[in-house]
């Protein structure tokens, strides 16, 4: 079956920034639903036309993946309004940031807590590969028909580096 909108396909990857650096390797296949929310645009984009066993390379840069990065989406909190076990790597949704943290921060991002210091913690909105140009190697590992259920939801499940609130030591980013 050749990739069209409104179909799943199970990928396998490789993700290195342009220096060649690995940032993520995927070696079982996870389904995404092309024409949903599951994959970025370029990539589906360059996934049309292919059927299972296909590789790609892709090259993407920041803003057909994750965007530049946004300096205006760090924030340095009080350390006081977190708890005492929190970590770098942590991670939070806005919407469930203390209430006394800057109100410019806006509720509906996902921060990471960058840095901590004694008196302060750095907050980051920005996605960990905003500002980053990728080289994505891609293998099709299977393609099927996408049920009723996945269209309507938009989703096969899985995001492609949907970013979910973390605990510490969870450093993977699909």
């Amino acid at each position: 079956m050749e990739i069209i909108e409104q179909c799943v396909v199970a990928l396998t990857w490789t993700l290195k920034d342009t220096l060649g650096e690995e940032l993520d390797v995927l070696d079982d296949p996870v389904e995404f639903l092309v024409g949903g929310e599951d994959l970025l645009g370029r990539i589906e984009e360059a996934l049309q036309g292919h059927s299972q066993g296909d590789t790609l390379a892709l090259h993407l840069e920041p803003e057909d993946a994750f965007g530049d990065f946004n300096d205006q989406l760090l924030f340095l909190e009080p350390r006081g309004l977190f708890p005492a076990e929190i970590e770098e790597g942590m991670t939070f949704e806005g919407s469930a940031l203390p209430e006394d943290c800057n109100p410019d921060a806006p509720r509906s991002g996902l921060y990471t807590v960058t840095e901590i210091y004694p008196e302060h913690v750095v907050l980051d909105g920005n996605h960990p590969l905003a500002g980053i140009a990728l080289r994505l190697q891609l293998t099709v590992e299977g393609v099927r028909e996408a049920t009723e259920e996945e269209i309507g939801k938009g989703t096969a499940g899985t995001g492609f580096f949907r970013i979910q609130p973390q605990a510490p030591g969870n450093a993977l980013l699909h």
